[in-house]
């Protein structure tokens, strides 16, 4: 195959070819092709010296194949068309029957509550439709969007390129998540009484930092540091650690972990939004489209949990 390609052979050739044999002529192919007639003749000459016979005789005023002519354009007339009608026609998508496999970019806190609901959907209307989760976050999504490692992501990011495609999906808001059997608060903890525990932080830099350090410029008293919300439930449970977590992850904890309680903080700060993110290069991709759709169904069930 590789020779074949490396060939000393203009397919374009071939179509100046096909042309005139159905037209008889190379002036009357010139006017169809929008070339002039002695770019005609000059493409013929180099098929014909590629080829090593002649292709076509004078006949009259127009022009005849000849035998070897006639088994080329025999050959390829059919390909030809097969090709251009390929080039030209829509894709054909059809959820039923894809088993196209889609690479989302979700940020920790999103993958618990997106996963579940998108491969329910998927399941339903496209069953064949495969999925593969990647992590990212806002630091790395867009490298992971421009590289085509992913088709989509879901996360909070800052400025992004012109060609990545935003759609807001929410704006989430953090909660303070316990355990009622060794931590009492109300459903509003005091300020005092929130930096008096200790606190596990999720820090994706690695150290004992967390969003409220990072916004509000106020330590806390750290006990523990992971690198994602993933089992931020199972450190709580049992301790008597605050965990400052996004709403929607401290519903789906509290779904497997139904004793944990939530408290509201005793302050706020400003949160991105949590958005659908896409390069632009796929916005004619009727399977990415579609699988963009799902994730924006199940982020609005998500949210009215």
């Amino acid at each position: 195959m590789k020779d074949d390609y490396g060939r000393d052979l203009d397919l374009n050739l071939l179509r100046v070819f096909l042309v005139v044999a159905e037209k008889r002529s190379v002036t009357a192919a010139a006017s169809h092709l929008y070339l002039t007639q002695p770019a005609v003749s000059a493409a013929l000459g180099r098929l014909q010296r590629a080829i090593g016979q002649p292709l076509f005789a004078r006949q009259g005023r127009g022009l005849t194949l000849t035998a070897r002519g006639s088994r080329l354009f025999a050959a390829t007339r059919p390909h030809l068309r097969a090709l251009v009608e390929a080039a030209l026609a829509p894709a054909a998508f059809d959820p039923k029957t894809s088993e196209r496999t889609f690479r989302v970019g979700l940020s920790d806190a999103s993958e618990a509550w997106l996963l579940p609901g998108l491969l329910t959907a998927l399941q339903t209307e496209a069953p064949r439709i495969r999925v593969i989760s990647l992590q990212v976050q806002f630091r790395t999504v867009a490298d992971a969007l421009l590289s085509r490692a992913v088709d989509a992501a879901v996360t909070v990011a800052d400025e992004l390129p012109s060609s990545i495609r935003r759609e807001p999906l929410f704006t989430g808001s953090f909660v303070c998540l316990f355990d009622p059997r060794h931590v009492r608060v109300g459903r509003r903890i005091s300020e005092a009484e929130y930096f008096r525990r200790e606190h596990v932080v999720v820090s994706y830099n690695g150290d004992l930092r967390g969003i409220v350090e990072d916004e509000l410029k106020k330590a806390r008293r750290v006990r523990c540091s992971v690198s994602s919300f993933a089992n931020i439930g199972a450190v709580v449970d049992g301790s008597a650690l605050l965990a400052t977590v996004p709403q929607i992850v401290a519903e789906d904890v509290r779904s497997v972990r139904p004793h944990l309680r939530t408290a509201r903080l005793p302050f706020s700060f400003a949160l991105p939004p949590v958005e659908l993110l896409w390069s632009a290069a796929d916005d004619d991709d009727e399977a990415g489209r579609f699988v963009r759709e799902k994730i924006a169904a199940v982020a609005k069930q998500a949210t009215r949990r």
